[in-house]
Order: structure tokens, then sequence, then C-alpha cells
């Protein structure tokens, strides 16, 4: 599991629980950013930089 998905599910799980403490829309929040900053971060990258992304993934060199 590389870095970035364990910080995605740690926002994840710290927006859970801050749900029974602060009101509902603070926790949605967190929640939203915890998924919507990979996304957006991989949404930048030119088509050249998502290939070798790819490519690197399908050989099991990232994360490893």
């Amino acid at each position: 599991m590389t870095p970035h998905m364990k910080y995605g599910i740690a926002g994840v799980i710290i927006g859970l629980i801050l749900l029974a403490i602060l009101p509902w829309y603070v926790p949605v929040i967190i929640i939203a950013a915890a998924i919507a900053i990979p996304a957006i971060a991989y949404a930048m990258l030119d088509p050249s930089q998502r290939r070798r992304l790819r490519q690197a993934r399908r050989r099991k060199q990232i994360g490893s």
C-alpha cells in the first residue's frame, strides 16, 4: 500500500471519528478532501507522466 493511500484512509477514519464530536459538515469536508486530493493530483499529471506511473505500477516498482 502506498503512503498516499495510507494518508487517504487515515483522513477518512479521522473524519468518521470526528463525526461523533463536531457538526456533521466538518467531518464530511475532511472525508471529501481525503478522497479528492489524490484524485485531483492524478488528474493534474500530463499524459506522459500518467503513462509512466501506470507502467511503474504494472512493474510493481512503486510501493514495494
